[in-house]
């Protein structure tokens, strides 16, 4: 008889699907969007995950869902005091941490001259500055157990920008530059951590609600579960960068062009004109 696939947390779990049994992963912003989607997908394949968020009732909400394999802790990653105490719980519980995915991210959807400083300051410290706390905290251990992974969430904004996103692609630039550095740190001190930089066009999480695309063949606004899905597999196979869709890879190409030929094209393919309908949310 041929054995029916394992159904857990409402998925089949097809046998293809190699295990992380054992391992022990932090994603921050896991109370909601990708962070949870990822959460339940590594769940399934067998990992303890511990999830930062500063929404205590959505994360007790995905405790709730997903059994006593997640632990929710509250944490704002705009202050540094908080991430320390954090990292140093689940450390604590959790000496070894296999993998550490700095997911939670914000943006304001601001023209550069509505953006105040505390617009700009908190972008960035959601964005960006909270990885250099996360990776602080784990990467000692992870030089001393012999093997980590870091995984860094960033964007298509990361690599080409828009009006309206001076401060989120201003951060998710540094958040591109952050993973690469660091994996260029890593090899040149043989340190056996992998990295993964995860970088998808806009995903239709709420986050930018209203965002429009010209050519959705070529820019589609992706589906979460479809960008989770790429993005465990990605992470499972220690894969170095996952950009999506397919089409974005060509802007490396095109910023080699005059600035004014470059600006050109982008504003053809709509991305300059991406967030004129963006309503939110505004955080």
């Amino acid at each position: 008889m041929r054995r029916s696939p394992e159904v857990y947390l409402g998925f089949q779990q097809p046998p293809s699907i190699p295990t992380l049994k054992e391992s022990t992963v932090i994603i921050t912003g896991a109370a909601s969007g990708m962070g949870r989607l990822l959460a339940i997908r590594f769940i399934r394949a067998g990992a303890r995950v511990y999830g930062l968020d500063v929404d205590q009732d959505r994360l007790l909400s995905v405790s709730s869902e997903l059994g006593d394999r997640f632990t929710g802790i509250k944490c704002d990653l705009t202050n540094p005091e908080e991430i320390e105490s954090s990292m140093a719980s689940v450390l604590a519980d959790a000496p070894a941490v296999d993998i550490l995915i700095n997911n939670a991210g914000i943006a304001s959807g601001k023209y550069f001259l509505e953006l105040n400083p505390a617009d700009v300051e908190r972008t960035f410290r959601v964005n960006v500055l909270a990885h250099f706390y996360t990776v602080r905290a784990v990467l000692p251990s992870m030089i001393e157990s012999g093997s980590g992974q870091i995984v860094t969430f960033a964007s298509a904004g990361g690599i080409v920008a828009a009006p309206r996103l001076t401060a989120y692609s201003s951060s998710k630039f540094a958040a591109v530059g952050f993973d690469e550095s660091l994996r260029m740190e890593m090899k040149k001190h043989n340190y056996p951590i992998d990295t993964t930089l995860i970088a998808p066009f806009f995903i239709n999480t709420g986050m930018f609600e209203g965002v429009k695309t010209r050519f959705p063949f070529l820019l589609p606004i992706l589906k979460p579960e479809k960008v989770a899905d790429r993005a465990f597999r990605a992470i499972q196979r220690k894969k170095r960068r996952l950009i999506m869709p397919w089409f974005v890879y060509t802007s490396f190409l095109l910023k080699i062009l005059p600035v004014n030929l470059f600006d050109w094209i982008a504003d053809f393919f709509g991305v300059s004109r991406t967030m004129d309908d963006f309503t939110g949310p505004e955080r």
